[in-house]
């Protein structure tokens, strides 16, 4: 079993629980203005992550609020190296003015979906993160083409799974489309935590058991019952003798 997990949480969206997720994670992807956020919410969000020594993730999406970057787009390699590009440098930038650096990078909803299947542009999104600064963690879906292609390109990988959703045989998410896509009661979350990081296995929707590898652990901070599921998992993470710490 794992000594210690990183406990990831999306932030600076709008959602208001912010403040109070930060007490019991310690990695955050804050939003980079596309999908959602502003420069305003990144400082803010960055000065709570200084707060509360959580490290600072940019999470870059498709540039399309309207829904929460969570439709794909076909965009060129060089379309998404510039995609990923802004949005980094513009949290890069912020974060300077704080006196402090980025962690890692996660893409957001369709982006990060299409990228753990698609290795073009997984690939893109490798390079566009290397040439911003090689040193930078790739957060990517565990077993997923996410992780592969930033593996070639030399980059430091965290393989992430997720407390709150479900999976399919393949190792892949459950679609949003789907009614089983997402896991809201607290004990199936944290059953599915200890499944992971205990076994390195998951159940999927149709009951198998498939092998997993989690290096970081995600909760949406949108989810409904975000808040409770960091506290509990944390919770149950320590009652297990698993320190939380970042990569």
């Amino acid at each position: 079993m794992l000594v210690s997990i990183d406990l990831n949480c999306d932030l600076g969206e709008g959602c208001g629980n912010d403040a109070e997720l930060m007490k019991y994670i310690s990695s955050a992807n804050i939003a980079c203005g596309f999908h959602a956020g502003d420069a305003t919410t990144m400082k803010r969000t960055v000065e709570l992550a200084l707060e509360n020594n959580v490290a600072i993730g940019a999470h870059p999406g498709y540039e399309d609020r309207g829904n929460f970057g969570r439709i794909e787009k076909n965009l060129s390699r060089e379309e998404l190296i510039e995609l990923i590009s802004i949005q980094v440098n513009s949290l890069t930038a912020i974060c300077r003015t704080l006196g402090t650096k980025l962690n890692h990078v996660k893409p957001h909803g369709a982006l990060y979906n299409r990228s753990a299947r698609d290795a073009e542009t997984a690939a893109a999104i490798a390079e566009g993160v290397k040439q911003i600064d090689p040193s930078l963690i790739l957060f990517g879906l565990s077993g997923s083409c996410s992780i592969t292609e930033a593996e070639r390109v030399g980059l430091h990988t965290s393989s992430e799974v997720f407390a709150d959703r479900t999976y399919q045989d393949n190792g892949s998410l459950t679609p949003r489309s789907e009614s089983d896509a997402l896991i809201t009661n607290t004990q199936d979350a944290i059953e599915q935590v200890l499944n992971m990081i205990k076994y390195g296995r998951v159940r999927t929707t149709d009951g198998l058991m498939i092998p997993i590898t989690a290096e970081t652990i995600c909760i949406h901070g949108d989810g409904e019952n975000a808040v409770e599921f960091s506290r509990s998992i944390n919770k149950a993470l320590a009652d297990e003798g698993v320190s939380i710490s970042n990569p």
